[in-house]
């Protein structure tokens, strides 16, 4: 599997090449924000950015932001040097699927990698042949994994269509915080219950015609969320 390394600090960016090459990932190292995104341009099958966010020139938050727009299933995980909620929340509004807060171990940032990439296999597989899901304007094709409205494809991250996956499976059932975090991001995820909701926001800008008064996907208030067939 092909990682994209952005790191500025030399030491930290060597100490994680080495560890993610004993674990058998191949390593494309950048330490400029521009150097990321040549490297996204010309290799291919790159699999998971890891990106720094505090850089000189174009930040991290940025090159999260063209990453995602240019391939939406590359999965992204954020390193920050803050524990501020505003830094995990901005890179997950611009389409990280994770995050580490700085220190961390190199054994955490592996296993996040796994879990990650799980998660994006986990889209490559169906359940049956031609298998669809319908509801209201939307299809789900899980063989080709696309999911259309009105006939138009939607473009989601990893983290994105496995929500959306989960709760078109489950449609008319409200499914918790608690459980949307285990069943997309795992079990063993120490991250907070945020991150569903922030994904929910995203994923609303991209399904609802008013992402302010949503018809698909409603909100069970102190719970969870329940997709809808809409009106």
């Amino acid at each position: 599997m092909k990682i994209l390394l952005l790191e500025d600090e030399e030491s930290i960016r060597g100490f994680v090449r080495i560890q993610l090459k004993r674990n058998g990932f191949e390593v494309y190292e950048a330490e400029t924000g521009e150097k990321a995104l040549e490297l996204a341009e010309t290799v291919n099958d790159i699999a998971i950015a890891v990106l720094d966010v505090m850089l000189p020139g174009i930040s991290g938050l940025e090159v999260c932001e063209e990453l995602r727009k240019k391939n939406p299933q590359i999965g992204i995980i954020m390193l920050t040097a803050k524990a501020q909620e505003e830094d995990k929340i901005k890179g997950l509004q611009l389409g990280a699927d994770d995050y580490l807060t700085k220190p961390f171990s190199a054994g955490e940032l592996v296993a996040r990698i796994h879990s990650l990439k799980r998660r994006v296999d986990l889209l490559d597989t169906t359940k049956e042949d031609g298998d669809t899901i319908r509801s209201g304007p939307f299809i789900m094709k899980r063989l080709e994994r696309k999911i259309q409205k009105n006939g138009q494809e939607i473009d989601f991250t990893p983290k994105e269509y496995a929500i959306v996956q989960l709760l078109l499976e489950n449609k008319g059932k409200a499914m918790s915080r608690d459980d949307i975090l285990d069943r997309v991001w795992g079990k063993h995820y120490i991250g907070d219950l945020k991150v569903v909701d922030v994904n929910i926001r995203r994923i609303r800008q991209k399904i609802e015609d008013d992402a302010s008064n949503p018809v698909f996907l409603e909100t069970i208030w102190g719970f969870g969320y329940e997709w809808k067939e809409g009106t």
